[in-house]
């Protein structure tokens, strides 16, 4: 019979260590985010606080190791949803070229980094090196998502490099465990019938998204009930993650495996946006555990060595992709920074280190002490984005370059010359209205001086950067910004600087036109609207269908459309609304529909 003061006692400490957790997690990414040092280094030093070296307020870091796998999982799933099969395809040659060459070159130059500082055997070098050369995935996605990095070269490049870093967990677990100088469990698989089972899990897993995730999905979306979804995504990724890990495989890549099988399906952002607080949730608490891991003692020890060998890894590893990237074919500039985002090592060194003290390779202070150069090389990567940050800065910031300081007073101001910028200036100019043009693309800026239109360079989102260009007096301020950068709080923050200017905005799908809702935009315009209803328009007179019935469907469904806007915005969920949409058993006027 359960005893019922030790199962209150358990819940008792269960919600105390969720308190400290959630608290801790807050306090410290609000401090290191205000001090712009990025959520992941708040996580990492909140955990070491709360920790047992210091707080003591959590004890047993180990016992968040399940949900913080899962965080990685979530992040994955998340990351296979933002790519086709026909993308994957098309980036092959960076992921087994330029992944495979970085995982062999940077391994292989960190063990012999090892090798001379610390003099261990060969295989003990190679079993500190090898994970040493993996980055976090946990930290560089996340990074490239929220900077709307992922679909850039870089943003590529880095991609294709972690997920065969990720495909080569198990290799590498397998040579650990041919080199280990313990007797192996003859019960354990073979490192070749372990690449097999990697291999049958993943194309049991494509069968299986083919055959029944996308029904399933199909089912719920025809319920249209949020918390339905919610439960789908999150049960998709458990089941996954469950098997492979029954299976001693690698869960991250069965979670990947899974997003991609969902990537075409038309419910895929509604499942992103859906499992992203959890999977922020969890990741924040892999990095806690992080922290709370780190092994102060051995710092505090040996700080000097710690230190510097976590600086040598940096650099060691940012050398190396630095020119592998430029072989590739990225110029210097991009290598550059593509090697100082990958520089740090990764959270499956953990993992690495522990199997190799347990096969006798290393001592356990070694892993220790390793696992200390592992944190404190994640570390830096917040200090090294900001460096690349401001070298983005200042490489496109030419000195040739005229500011928005040296701009005329002009009744209207454009925020990008692009496609779109582009159009709207010239519109402008048809009727001598005088504009002031603003972009941060340097070459954009050359080629429209080319054409006599001056364009002053600049980030037209900075308030200190419009009043400089005379918005205080503008009439008019005309966002055309490319991508969905321009969000709710930087519009609210321009729209209270210029009070008496006329703001409007192209943006660029439904999240964002929900996002800027209720500020008071004189327009939002949605980049692809009105040119898809025009080659619609064209599409049913081509059909055979009558004018006066082409504006009648345009129309209603333009009607529709802004029905459908209404209740998404209310209600927050884009499924809001879905039988107002045409559809195959869904057609506005059935009999008058002909198949010329």
């Amino acid at each position: 019979m359960n005893d019922p003061h030790a199962a209150a006692a358990a819940t008792s400490q269960l919600l105390e260590a969720g308190a400290v957790l959630l608290g801790a997690g807050l306090l410290f990414v609000l401090l290191f985010r205000k001090l712009r040092l990025g959520a992941t280094l708040g996580y990492i030093v909140g955990g070491a606080v709360i920790g047992p070296q210091l707080l003591h307020l959590v004890r047993d870091p180990n016992s968040l190791s399940g949900l913080t796998e899962l965080g990685i999982a979530l992040l994955l799933f998340i990351v296979g949803l933002e790519l086709q099969p026909s993308r994957l395809w098309r980036l092959r040659n960076l992921i087994f070229g330029l992944g495979l060459a970085q995982v062999v070159l940077a391994g292989l130059a960190l063990s012999l980094f090892v090798r001379l500082a610390f003099h261990p055997s060969w295989e003990a070098a190679l079993a500190i090196g090898l994970p040493l050369a993996l980055s976090s995935t946990a930290q560089v996605l996340p990074m490239l998502r929220s900077a709307g990095m992922m679909n850039t070269p870089r943003g590529e490049r880095a991609f294709a490099i972690l997920l065969f870093q990720d495909l080569s967990i198990v290799p590498l677990i397998t040579l650990v465990a041919a080199m280990s100088r313990v007797q192996p469990d003859p019960g354990a698989p073979t490192g070749l019938k372990l690449a097999a089972m990697t291999v049958g899990a993943v194309v049991a897993l494509v069968v299986v998204g083919r055959l029944l995730l996308g029904p399933l999905f199909r089912l719920v979306g025809r319920i249209a009930d949020q918390e339905l979804f919610v439960f789908a995504g999150l049960f998709v990724v458990m089941a996954v993650s469950a098997a492979m890990h029954s299976l001693g495989l690698s869960v991250p890549l069965g979670a990947f495996v899974a997003g991609v099988m969902l990537a075409e399906s038309p419910y895929r952002h509604e499942l992103e946006s859906d499992v992203e607080p959890f999977r922020s949730l969890l990741l924040g608490l892999f990095f806690l555990s992080v922290g709370m891991g780190l092994d102060l003692s051995v710092i505090a020890a040996r700080p000097l060595v710690v230190v510097g060998v976590a600086l040598g890894v940096v650099v060691i590893k940012a050398l190396v992709m630095m020119v592998l990237a430029r072989g590739f074919g990225a110029p210097w500039h991009r290598a550059l920074r593509l090697g100082l985002l990958l520089s740090q090592a990764g959270e499956f060194g953990f993992v690495l280190f522990a199997q190799a003290a347990a096969g006798q390779l290393i001592t356990p202070e070694a892993a220790s002490m390793f696992s200390a150069v592992v944190v404190l090389s994640m570390v830096t990567t917040p200090l090294l984005m900001r460096l690349t940050d401001y070298l983005d800065r200042r490489e496109e910031r030419r000195d040739d370059l005229a500011g928005p300081e040296e701009s005329p007073d002009t009744p209207v101001i454009v925020v990008g010359y692009g496609r779109f910028g582009q159009t709207v200036t010239q519109m402008m100019m048809a009727k001598s209205i005088k504009v002031t043009v603003i972009d941060t693309d340097a070459e954009m800026i050359d080629v429209a001086a080319s054409f006599g239109q001056p364009v002053y360079y600049g980030d037209g989102t900075r308030v200190d950067l419009l009043t400089t260009a005379g918005a205080d007096r503008a009439r008019a301020i005309l966002f055309c910004n490319d991508g969905d950068a321009l969000n709710r709080e930087t519009m609210t923050r321009i729209l209270k600087a210029f009070p008496d200017a006329r703001v409007m905005a192209r943006v660029f799908d439904r999240r964002q036109l929900i996002d800027l809702r209720g500020l008071g935009l004189v327009a939002a315009q949605r980049e692809l609207f009105e040119s898809a209803v025009k080659m619609g328009r064209k599409a049913l007179a081509l059909a055979g269908i009558e004018p006066s019935e082409i504006d009648r469907v345009e129309e209603e469904y333009r009607a529709r459309d802004c029905e459908r806007l209404e209740a998404q915005a209310h209600t927050g969920n884009l499924r809001a609304g879905l039988e107002r949409s045409f559809g195959p058993d869904r057609a506005l006027d059935e009999e008058d529909e002909t198949t010329g």
